[in-house]
C-alpha cells in the first residue's frame, strides 16, 4: 500500500487515469477549502479545475479521457 506523501513531498504523478483523479479530486478540494463562497456553477469551476491540472500527463495525453474522468469524479463523489 503506498503511504500518502508526508509533509513537504510530492505525490508521484503517473500517466493513468488513477494518478489524474487524484489530481483532479486534491485541486478540487484545495479550491474548495480555499475559496469555499466562489459563486462558480459545476461547469464553471470543473473548468477552472481542468486549467489547474493542465500539466498532469494524462491530462496532456489524454484530453478527451480525462474529462471523462473528471465528470465521473463528480458523479461519484456527488459533487
Amino acid at each position: 500500500m503506498r503511504q500518502p506523501p508526508m509533509a513537504g513531498q510530492q505525490a508521484q504523478v503517473f500517466n493513468n487515469a488513477d494518478s489524474f483523479a487524484q489530481a483532479f479530486d486534491e485541486a478540487w478540494k484545495k479550491h474548495e477549502d480555499s475559496q469555499p463562497n466562489h459563486g462558480l456553477e459545476q461547469g464553471e469551476k470543473l473548468a477552472l479545475i481542468l486549467e489547474l491540472v493542465a500539466d498532469h500527463p494524462f491530462r496532456q495525453n489524454e484530453p478527451d479521457l480525462s474529462l471523462q474522468v473528471a465528470t465521473f469524479r463528480l458523479r461519484l463523489l456527488g459533487l
